[in-house]
């Protein structure tokens, strides 16, 4: 397993994430998206895996304004606008190769090989 958990240090959901790996002694990558945020290609992977933009987006983000601005854009807008504003992304992200999870999710993590 190649695990990778894009999230931020204050994020509680990351910190849950991080301990769940640990706990079972999985190797991972933490990336700090308020460090190094992601590339257009890591978020259109995750995107394909997660079903769709709409799936990577938490509305309830400080940031409503543009929450509000990438709600009403045109469908060819969108993944621009999100590349640019990925403080808005919910957390943490974890990937495993193609596969990839939005959110606290081990039951899913569970299946993994």
């Amino acid at each position: 397993m190649n695990i990778q958990i894009f999230g931020t240090k204050k994020s509680f959901d990351t910190k849950k994430a991080q301990r769940y790996f640990k706990e079972r002694r999985i190797k991972f990558q933490f990336i700090d998206l308020r460090e190094k945020e992601m590339s257009k290609g890591e978020l259109q992977s995750v995107m394909r895996a997660v079903g769709g933009l709409d799936a990577l987006i938490d509305s309830k983000a400080k940031d409503q304004d543009t929450v509000a601005l990438i709600t009403y854009l045109a469908e060819s807008q969108k993944f621009d606008k999100l590349l640019e504003n990925q403080q808005i992304l919910r957390e943490p992200i974890v990937r495993n190769g193609k596969q990839a999870t939005v959110g606290y999710e081990p039951d899913t993590w569970k299946t993994w090989e």
